[in-house]
């Protein structure tokens, strides 16, 4: 059995945030039962990296807990979070300009190489 999750978001999209709350909670979860998880927002899920996005961001209205606090727990739990390095661009910001937890910026060939891993297994959102 494998003993990583890999969780690409690249296909979520965050102008509908009732999608964001799932990826999140399945990545603290996974963690939570000792799996090694990473999580690598790209393409449009990539613009949840930077600063003051996630924040303003709610998986239902009148919830007091912004997509935010998901990305938070998910990285208390031990959740290792990633941009790729072609999102910087798309968004136009920097490292600076990225939530903290933010482990590193990877490109494409990070995700393919991890993907064709026997011992991980990957999820798309």
């Amino acid at each position: 059995m494998a003993d990583k999750l890999l969780m690409v978001m690249v296909n979520t999209d965050p102008s509908n945030p009732q999608e964001l709350g799932a990826p999140f909670f399945q990545a603290t979860v996974a963690a939570a039962m000792d799996f090694e998880v990473e999580v690598v927002l790209t393409a449009r899920a990539g613009e949840l990296a930077k600063k003051g996005v996630a924040e303003k961001m709610f998986v239902m209205p009148g919830s007091p807990k912004s997509v935010y606090d998901f990305i938070k727990d998910a990285h208390e739990a031990g959740v290792k979070f990633f941009v790729c390095t072609p999102t910087l661009e798309l968004w136009e910001c920097t490292k600076e300009d990225l939530i903290p937890e933010i482990q590193d910026i990877v490109g494409g060939a990070y995700v393919i190489e991890q993907a064709m891993d026997d011992n991980v297994v990957t999820f798309t959102y």
